[in-house]
């Protein structure tokens, strides 16, 4: 569960290395995000071989797809997959990909939601 102030990983080439969670997005006086949901972020650090060509700036607010969290998904067949990172893709204002690659492995659970091209992008899914 992600709420307001938690810090996050990037796993695009965006050039954030970093972001804090300023704002849940999807309704009114919604506390907490998972996987698959939209949240609004500040960048608050860059990888160090990108920050010259870097897509975002340090302090630049954008939007974020979460992609992985440290809260374990729990199936109906009492299965639970958890992640040791909290982890987001960032998104332009329009909600589209920032980044044109990503980082390891993502859940199945992204399949169901408007957001395809990310899962075309990653190395794989784990179920």
């Amino acid at each position: 569960m992600i709420q307001v102030g938690t810090f996050l990983n990037v796993v695009d080439n965006s050039g954030a290395k970093e972001v804090c969670c300023i704002r849940v997005l999807g309704g009114y006086r919604r506390r907490y995000a998972s996987i698959g949901d939209v949240i609004v972020v500040s960048v608050k650090q860059l990888r160090k071989k990108r920050r010259l060509f870097s897509k975002v700036k340090k302090g630049e607010v954008c939007k974020a797809l979460i992609v992985r969290t440290k809260t374990g998904l729990k199936y109906s067949s009492s299965d639970c997959l958890q992640f040791t990172t909290n982890s987001v893709v960032l998104l332009s204002r329009q909600n589209k990909l920032i980044g044109t690659r990503i980082f390891g492995s993502l859940p199945k659970q992204l399949r169901y939601t408007q957001y395809m091209r990310v899962i075309s992008l990653s190395a794989g899914l784990v179920s």
